[in-house]
């Protein structure tokens, strides 16, 4: 099988109309099968700070409310592999921060290959992402 072919197997799971990316889903997906429930343990694709649309704002993937102060954003490797979006996620991290929010970032290359490992740790505040720290 091609990687393209792989590609169009993995987005043939996403439900129609879902808002987000395949990575996010699997994340989404994840949580559920937890036992964590949408709108009551966590939002999905929450605003903070006016969202995109305000300067310092932001949006985060995943926010809990249980875990409380806990965010998760997904760092697929397209919009988040570059340097500059790399500062940008830790000027989030570092805002999100002083407002007593921890922003854990999860890697698309990890939630494809073990998303339960990763989700996992994400809910004990571990990050392994390239972005973690030490990295």
């Amino acid at each position: 099988m091609t990687t393209q072919q792989q590609d169009r197997a993995l987005r043939a799971i996403l439900p129609p109309g879902w808002p987000g990316s395949l990575p996010e889903f699997l994340v989404f997906q994840e949580l559920e099968r937890l036992g964590k429930t949408p709108g009551i343990d966590f939002s999905y694709q929450a605003p903070r700070e006016g969202g995109r649309l305000q300067k310092g704002g932001a949006v985060l993937d995943f926010l809990f409310s249980d875990p409380p102060d806990l965010a998760i954003n997904v760092n697929g490797d397209y919009f988040h592999g570059s340097p500059e979006a790399q500062r940008q996620d830790k000027i989030t991290r570092a805002q999100m921060a002083g407002q007593g929010l921890t922003v854990i970032f999860i890697d698309e290359s990890d939630i494809l290959v073990d998303v339960r490992r990763v989700v996992r740790l994400a809910l004990r505040f571990q990050d392994v992402s390239r972005l973690g720290p030490g990295r």
